[in-house]
């Protein structure tokens, strides 16, 4: 579990299941693509995330999802005189995994809601965020520090399920981004600085094919159209 001082922006740390972001400047933009499944709350101001073509608001006191394999536009605004705060929680495949197997959890079908999520707050909701106050200043590099974290994202995954039964068939969905209309995702998402391999793999696929298939439907190659 770490802070980060998004002045610095330390990039490093992105990867941390546990991230607790704090900065006050005017504002703050970005993107960033999102690799695994996101359990966040919003501790002061409020951010815009614009996610496959919608824009959502998170507001100070908002709880929030985020599903994984998705490139989101983002912009942070501090309170006035204060700073933006918020926790962000990354469930791994490798921790959903484990607990699909330990009580036979599995997607029953495939989901079909937003890919962003304004929570329902909730006293479990409440009561979580609050009991990860004492580790923020933590650094996370030790064994029992890291075991620590484990235990707060399987809390996180568990408290998700019981609130909001749907999102089981999100979690235990472990299937790979699926052949999609690759016209339609290039031109909603093509100003993302992301390369061409991330590109292949969210359109369902290999390099090799990702290519192929730009030329015939743009009759230029992927760097040229870019």
């Amino acid at each position: 579990m770490a802070e980060q001082e998004e002045r610095a922006q330390p990039s490093h740390r992105q990867s941390l299941p546990i991230l607790y972001s704090c900065f006050s400047q005017k504002s703050s933009e970005g993107e960033q693509f999102i690799p695994a499944h996101i359990f966040g709350y919003t501790l002061s101001g409020s951010s815009q995330n614009y996610l496959d073509g919608k824009l959502y608001i998170f507001k100070e006191g908002n709880f929030r999802f985020l599903r994984r394999n998705q490139l989101t536009k983002y912009t942070k605004f501090p309170p006035a005189g204060g700073e933006y705060r918020s926790i962000s929680i990354a469930m791994d495949q490798g921790t959903l995994r484990s607990i699909s197997e330990e009580y036979d959890l599995h997607a029953s079908k495939p989901y079909t809601g937003e890919n962003a999520l304004l929570l329902k707050p909730h006293p479990l909701f409440t009561s979580y965020i609050e009991s990860l106050t004492p580790y923020l200043d933590v650094s996370g590099t030790s064994d029992t520090s890291k075991a620590l974290t484990d235990l707060k994202v399987r809390e996180a995954v568990m408290i998700l399920l019981q609130t909001n039964p749907v999102l089981k068939d999100v979690l235990f969905d472990f299937s790979e981004p699926g052949k999609m209309d690759l016209e339609a995702y290039m031109n909603e998402h093509y100003k993302f600085n992301v390369d061409l391999n991330r590109f292949a793999y969210l359109t369902g696929r290999s390099l090799a094919t990702f290519k192929r298939d730009f030329e015939k439907t743009f009759n230029t190659t992927p760097n040229r159209w870019l």
